[in-house]
């Protein structure tokens, strides 16, 4: 199943809900996250309670992303993982790295801060 996104705002967050895998034939979040921060967005919060699969090249898309994110003084969370994407972030030791949370509005609330704070 191809990678669906949808996009939602809630209080100048853009909340991006995935659907699908994310993986080495899907690039259109790392596409769609460029145009974002080009149009000057820097609050983020990746949904993934409807990824099934993420295989290597998903898990650098994230973490360009994130990269990208950082340098442009954003900020992104991600919500709602798997429990098998859970535990790939476990084993990869990416939790270290991404804030995971189960409730969208601590991640909402979280990506509003943090930008805030470094304002």
């Amino acid at each position: 199943m191809a990678l669906v996104i949808t996009i939602r705002v809630i209080s100048e967050v853009v909340v991006l809900d995935l659907f699908g895998r994310l993986w080495i034939l899907d690039l259109p979040l790392r596409d769609k996250m460029n145009g974002f921060l080009n149009d000057g967005n820097r609050r983020f919060v990746v949904n993934l309670a409807g990824v099934e699969y993420i295989d290597s090249s998903g898990l650098g898309q994230l973490v360009s992303i994130w990269v990208s994110v950082k340098n442009r003084r954003g900020h992104l969370t991600l919500l709602n993982p798997t429990k098998r994407v859970q535990r790939l972030f476990e084993i990869t030791r990416l939790n270290t790295i991404f804030e995971i949370f189960e409730n969208e509005l601590e991640a909402v609330h979280q990506a509003r801060k943090s930008v805030e704070a470094s304002a």
